[in-house]
């Protein structure tokens, strides 16, 4: 059976309303819902928006506008040929929320979603209410892990192979896709939550072009930039501490995202941490909807944010 055009799927009709934001000289598909205090979701690779589909109608019921976005180079949003880095990731947040007329937002980002929450957050700390990262360690935690541990670099070792020119590209749309959901089970502690509309939504949306290459570039820039000046500085200015309240969330069997290399993030952070641990691998959101959506909006409600 064919797969839909990815617009249909970017586009998915729902109870939010579909928009466009153009911040950072690019311009951000992006899905609102609710009205209230204001949190933003970010997605990582290889999803897009829709990894947020419940969480949204029900950060809405509970009296906040929920708003998620596609990241650059992904979904709905602009493909442009650069700015891949955290620190555009950053800008590009940052002047999202500010082009909404919000003066601050809970981020809230899954994998390279969670990178950028966590940059947000110390690069411009002063549109950042609170944030939740979600499978993705502190920067400067995740780079040890790389370094120290090898079990974090063999489950990681699919973005060495991404540093190839053109191969991973045509790797990522061969067989209409299918790699992508093949990366999302492999990832997944119980991969049966990815059903036939959900392989097709994620297939769909990863074969809009150019996002097979747009996605890659975000991890060609982390390895390649390793030993340059652009990411040696980054992580320089990543040793500043986080001054926002953060609920960290991780999948105790996520096999690309250990647990182990989470350990510690708590030290970069100078307001209330917390962290929840969930019986689920890469994609909580996904996994275990229910149990994450619960933490969260306890999180959203509770002492930390008030």
């Amino acid at each position: 059976m064919p797969l839909p055009e990815p617009d249909e799927v970017i586009q998915a009709a729902g109870p939010w309303t579909h928009r466009d934001v153009s911040a950072n000289g690019a311009r951000f598909h992006a899905v609102d819902i609710g009205s209230g205090p204001a949190v933003v979701l970010l997605h990582g690779f290889p999803t897009f928006w829709w990894t947020w589909r419940r969480q949204l109608t029900e950060l809405a019921a509970a009296g906040f506008r929920a708003i998620a976005m596609d990241l650059r180079g992904y979904g709905g949003s602009d493909h442009p040929p650069e700015g891949y880095d955290p620190r555009t990731l950053a800008s590009d947040v940052a002047s999202f929320i500010r082009s909404l007329g919000i003066s601050q937002a809970i981020i809230v980002g899954h994998g390279w979603g969670g990178l950028a929450a966590w940059s947000t957050a110390v690069l411009e700390p002063e549109v950042v209410r609170g944030i939740v990262p979600v499978s993705m360690p502190h920067p400067r935690r995740l780079r040890a892990a790389m370094m120290s541990n090898h079990r974090q670099r063999k489950a990681m070792h699919y973005a060495m192979g991404f540093q190839l020119p053109f191969a991973p590209e045509r790797s990522l749309t061969a067989n209409d896709g299918q790699r992508v959901a093949d990366l999302i089970r492999s990832w997944s502690a119980d991969p049966t939550w990815l059903d036939d509309e959900a392989a097709t939504a994620y297939r769909a949306a990863f074969l809009r072009w150019p996002t097979a290459h747009t996605a890659i570039e975000y991890h060609r820039w982390a390895v390649r930039s390793a030993l340059r000046p652009d990411g040696l500085s980054y992580m320089s200015l990543m040793e500043a501490p986080v001054q926002c309240p953060v609920l960290q969330v991780q999948g105790v069997s996520d096999p690309m995202m250990l647990s182990s290399s989470v350990d510690g993030s708590e030290d970069f952070v100078r307001a209330e941490y917390q962290r929840a641990d969930l019986d689920c691998g890469h994609f909580p959101q996904e996994e275990s909807p229910a149990e994450f959506t619960r933490t969260l909006l306890d999180w959203l409600t509770g002492p930390a944010l008030r």
